[in-house]
């Protein structure tokens, strides 16, 4: 029965609870600028590498063979442009407060993943009042390997204790889509960073939305039981 059946939603937090992924980009340019990469910008950043943690983004736009330690020391510098940037313009999703207050009436768990780092998550979700909506929330640093692989999303559900093919992610970048394919999760796509067309080659995308404001939790669970062809909202 699905009432007995335990459910979880996990949500990427970058571009999915807020729509501040165009920050993050704009960041992450002015940072590559001061080594003199060119050729990109925030839509190549955001098709290419959008929710990758800081490690692979360094190693790909800038050294394949960055350490470790250089590369957290650039993350950083690169996240204190993003919150300067960002600070009074942070706002939640449209609909996303009565969606998490209808899914936790449904009994369904709810966790982040995302690759955002710790100082980051505290702050976008200070911002949003969300700190305590999540019974779970991993980061990059809990894991080995970032998106597109499924470690992170794996190990949210391991601290939910929902087998994966339970669960529901909400993603708006391409890797993490694939994230939570190789997850073998569902997936509900945001497009806040990319169109609707773009997630058309997934077979795990359940729905496609650009806001939560006429999205149910009932309908997403029914459709996570029938494994339904996307729809467009």
């Amino acid at each position: 029965m699905l009432k007995n059946r335990k459910r979880a939603f996990i949500f990427d937090m970058d571009g999915v609870l807020t729509d501040n992924m165009r920050f993050h980009a704009d960041s992450w340019v002015e940072l590559f600028s001061d080594f003199g990469l060119q050729g990109l910008d925030a839509e190549r950043y955001l098709v290419e590498t959008a929710g990758m943690k800081g490690l692979d983004v360094l190693r790909y736009f800038l050294d394949p063979q960055i350490s470790e330690a250089e590369a957290e020391r650039l993350t950083e510098l690169k996240d204190f442009l993003y919150r300067v940037m960002s600070r009074d313009l942070i706002k939640p999703m449209q609909g996303l407060a009565e969606f998490l207050d209808a899914a936790k009436k449904h009994d369904v768990q709810l966790g982040i993943g995302t690759g955002a780092g710790p100082r980051n998550i505290d702050y976008v979700l200070g911002i949003l009042g969300m700190t305590n909506r999540f019974q779970a929330i991993v980061n990059p640093f809990h894991v080995r390997h970032g998106k597109p692989e499924p470690d992170i999303f794996l190990r949210v559900a391991t601290l939910l204790e929902v087998p994966p093919s339970d669960c529901i992610v909400f993603e708006d970048a391409l890797p993490g889509v694939e994230a939570a394919r190789r997850a073998g999760m569902q997936c509900v796509a945001v497009t806040t960073t990319n169109s609707a067309d773009a997630f058309s080659r997934f077979d795990n995308v359940l729905q496609v939305i650009g806001d939560f404001t006429r999205l149910y939790p009932e309908e997403l669970l029914r459709k996570l039981n029938e494994k339904q062809p996307m729809t467009l909202l």
